[in-house]
């Protein structure tokens, strides 16, 4: 393992020297700046001052380094709604450190007593073997030349790391690769996250082995995870070579085994974005299943080649657009709010219990989200999406965020905790015009049995009839902004205690995720002579029969309102 020292304006970390110090770019003819951050030099990490610019309607981070020269990334692309998001911004929260700080943000990872967000989701990777072999994939077996798959010791143990943290002991874990079902153990790990006291355990998978194995899902389920986080990159077999085919049986077998979905397309400009709309009502149709989308635009890491950023780049707010373009503008660009607005309920909520919360304190420019409720017509006896109604059609969202974050500051001055309350559910209805609501819905009574009572039944029964719709673009060294990493609440479990923000893990790969994992892997020709020649390699590689399943009628009627089927 490497070391980390700050000497003077160079930093050595594995063998690098990486240096901390560059000219402060400057803005041209026709550009307005909107921010100051640092980033990095694509080429050697050099730490940089970088400042946001606002050109043509878009956002641009620009840094220049002494040795490569001027680096210039899409940030955001649209100017405006960039604005709009950063209103939303909010302080970040002390959390419980694991490392020292031995240089700045992202050099000393972590989590450094210089992170401000705590661990909302846990990322664990149970082996990065897959069997799949995808274009865009940043974690590739055969490419890293071994073998990563921790033992259920050191799961257990990277857990416990996990739950130390604090102010509050994070609950929700994904476990990721690779592809986690080629690991034979995988009920025994998601039982340890169960026993050390793990609420939410969702697998990130392609869903391949679920087409083919009911028990095997059903299984999974009793064990504890609670949702499949399911590749889906567009309705079409042109688009999603991945699993298109098997996504019908995928579907009939969670609802076999009551294991709720979401679906997580990866979004490239000019590949998939045409198929955004397709992708929400396809959602929609099977929303008994599925609870939401998160999409992901496309972060230029790994397998990605680099020299088609440009062509490729798609941003939040693009996707926002045309998500509104496709839905005839049923789902408008202002329904969409960036993560941190959900924080404010959090600290209502810890101010009225006096007891910590997990809060989402994450930079604006991370993630968007919004719900929305469909409405179906029936014809022929077929059920079909008639009108999205985004919860911004009823719900004064900014108004309740503006009263929320009064009453968040009278309690902290110590206004008394009952009578805010009693008066804040007074003031509830105000926010909700109940004539346009969704029919059936009465969302006054689930808030107050949400806020009040915590129930969850109530929560269950909004998502019950809302669809979530999330997004969250993870960075690239093109686009790198030092504080969202800072900001950073999705993170990566490592066997070697420590707890790594997701875009320097998987950013700075040899200065975290292949540096740390390597050193408790297996070659590739190792693993094969300890666990058989069947278990790695093109001998894992997932090879389908696409006309007898596009031919069974689980297929025909979940593609029916898609495709000639």
């Amino acid at each position: 393992m490497g070391s980390s020292t700050a000497g003077g304006s160079v930093i050595r970390l594995n063998e690098r020297l990486i240096p901390t110090s560059g000219p402060k770019p400057k803005p041209r003819d026709g550009e307005r700046v909107l921010g100051e951050t640092k980033s990095l030099c694509p080429t050697c990490y050099g730490l940089l001052p970088a400042i946001l610019v606002e050109r043509e309607g878009k956002v641009y981070i620009r840094r220049i380094c002494p040795e490569h020269g001027e680096i210039e990334g899409l940030y955001w692309g649209d100017a405006e709604y960039f604005q709009r998001a950063m209103k939303f911004e909010t302080e970040g929260m002390s959390v419980t450190s694991n490392v020292g700080y031995d240089a700045p943000c992202p050099f000393s990872c972590g989590l450094c007593p210089e992170h401000e967000d705590m661990t909302c989701l846990a990322n664990l990777v149970a082996t990065n073997r897959c069997n799949f072999s995808c274009w865009y994939c940043f974690f590739y077996a055969e490419k890293m030349g071994f073998v990563h798959e921790p033992t259920l010791d050191q799961v257990r143990q990277m857990i416990r790391v996990l739950r130390s943290q604090g102010p509050v002991k994070p609950n929700a874990v994904q476990i990721t690769g690779g592809e986690p079902t080629l690991r034979e153990d995988l009920v025994e790990m998601v039982e340890i996250m169960r026993e050390e006291g793990i609420m939410h355990v969702q697998l990130n998978t392609n869903g391949i082995l679920f087409a083919h194995n009911l028990d095997y899902l059903v299984e999974l389920r009793n064990a504890g995870v609670n949702t499949l986080y399911l590749s889906f990159d567009g309705v079409s077999p042109k688009i999603n070579t991945k699993n298109h085919w098997e996504v019908p049986y995928i579907l009939e077998n969670a609802r076999k085994a009551k294991m709720s979905s979401v679906l997580v397309p990866t979004i490239v400009r000019g590949w998939n974005d045409h198929e955004l709309g397709d992708i929400v009502r396809f959602a929609v149709l099977n929303m008994d299943v599925i609870r939401g989308v998160d999409f992901q635009p496309v972060s230029i890491v790994g397998q990605v080649p680099r020299e088609k950023r440009k062509e490729m780049r798609i941003t939040i707010p693009d996707v926002i657009k045309k998500i509104e373009e496709q839905t005839d503008g049923q789902i408008p660009s202002d329904a969409w709010y960036p993560i941190p607005i959900a924080g404010v309920f959090s600290d209502f909520i810890q101010a009225l219990t006096r007891r910590p919360q997990i809060r989402f304190s994450n930079h604006p420019a991370c993630g968007a989200a919004t719900y929305v409720f469909p409405e179906f017509e029936t014809a022929e006896g077929k059920r079909k999406t008639a009108n999205f109604i985004p919860i911004t059609e009823f719900v004064d969202v900014e108004a309740i965020y503006e009263y929320l974050k009064e009453k968040v500051e009278a309690l902290e001055k110590g206004a008394n905790r009952y009578l805010t309350m009693a008066r804040f559910l007074a003031k509830l209805p105000s926010f909700v015009d109940r004539k346009r609501q969704p029919e059936g819905l009465d969302l006054i009574r689930l808030l107050k049995n949400i806020f009040v009572r915590r129930n969850y039944d109530a929560l269950g029964k909004f998502h019950d009839r809302a669809l979530f719709l999330g997004m969250m673009h993870f960075m690239d060294l093109y686009n790198y902004d030092i504080q969202r990493v800072i900001r950073c609440n999705v993170h990566y479990l490592s066997p070697n205690r420590t707890i790594i923000p997701f875009c320097a893990y998987n950013v700075l790969p040899d200065l975290y995720r292949d540096r740390f994992i390597e050193q408790d892997s297996l070659s590739l020709e190792e693993y094969s002579r300890t666990y058989g020649p069947t278990k790695i390699g093109e001998a894992v590689k997932y090879r389908r029969d696409a006309e007898k399943l596009s031919s069974g009628e689980a297929y025909k009627r979940t593609y029916a309102p898609f495709l000639e089927v």
